[in-house]
């Protein structure tokens, strides 16, 4: 697979509201994503990261500036089939997505528009599903899945394109605990199997931690921009943009008001156990007590 790089070059972009006047949504935006990143991008409503969302594949154009998609821009519509071509997108309600009645004809969708012989669309469409798991499914009326299934068969959709991009957003939001777990496990086994760029945008603090890089947006600008432990030990930066950290954090946080010393950027709750366990014992060593 080829690798393409997407670079946003002092980007805004602005909606034009009920008076006529025009209301800005990204405020210069620099940004930089190599082939194969595992991103989430986080931030309160309104704060512009459904919007960069859709510059990525072109259904937003800047206001100002420039977004590349490989080495083509965004804004020239003769590769705009290219560009969707090459980064897909996966959105918040997956019956907004499907369009046929059964599973293997929605998957078919996006290749057979694309003018892919049938033969390699049949291959696309078997590995598109065996990859989301619901290869066994292909049979089945899309309005009798479930919605953790329906955002598979999304999923499994944009992948047939075979795109080098897959932006999400909030395409979790809707679905129960299970169902968010299970789509997590598939993006992640897309990325790392495929080399493929998921842009995962989320409300869900404890999603944001599964990813290697965490982007955190606010009033159309970015504040952030790091591994999630760096981000999320800025507890009071981060509690300060209305939005939640990992219940690990907060724990940490919080004992940390009562004289610990606990570090905030926890990597995951192995290390975060062996962390308080070290600090718990080495207060009791101070007190002289063993046990």
């Amino acid at each position: 697979m080829d690798k393409i790089t997407i670079e946003l070059k002092n980007v805004y972009h602005s909606y034009k509201t009920d008076n006529s006047n025009k209301e800005k949504s990204l405020n210069n935006i620099n940004l930089k994503i190599e082939q194969g990143e595992f991103i989430s991008v986080i931030g309160r409503n309104g704060s512009g990261k459904s919007t960069l969302a859709k510059m990525l594949n072109a259904l937003l154009k800047p206001t100002e500036g420039t977004v590349y998609i490989g080495r083509i821009d965004s804004k020239n519509n003769d590769f705009i089939w290219e560009i969707r071509s090459r980064v897909g997108m996966v959105f918040q309600n997956p019956e907004n997505q499907i369009v046929a009645t059964t599973v293997e004809e929605d998957v078919a969708f996006g290749p057979e528009n694309l003018g892919i012989h049938p033969p390699v669309i049949r291959e696309r469409v078997d590995g598109a599903l065996k990859a989301v798991g619901i290869y066994e499914l292909k049979d089945q009326q899309t309005a009798f899945l479930s919605g953790g299934q329906k955002q598979r068969v999304a999923i499994a959709g944009v992948l047939a394109i075979q795109p080098k991009c897959i932006v999400m957003d909030e395409a979790t939001s809707m679905l129960d605990p299970e169902g968010r777990r299970e789509v997590m496990e598939i993006v992640r086994q897309l990325n790392r199997k495929y080399n493929i760029t998921i842009i995962h945008i989320s409300h869900h603090m404890e999603e944001a931690c599964l990813f290697d890089r965490v982007i955190v947006m606010d009033k159309g600008s970015i504040l952030m921009d790091g591994k999630p432990e760096e981000v999320f030990s800025k507890v009071d930066v981060v509690k300060g943009l209305g939005l939640d950290v990992p219940q690990i954090t907060e724990l940490f946080y919080e004992l940390n008001k009562y004289g610990l010393k606990l570090p905030l950027d926890i990597g995951n709750d192995e290390e975060a156990v062996c962390k308080l366990i070290n600090v718990i014992m080495g207060e009791c060593g101070k007190d002289g007590n063993s046990n």
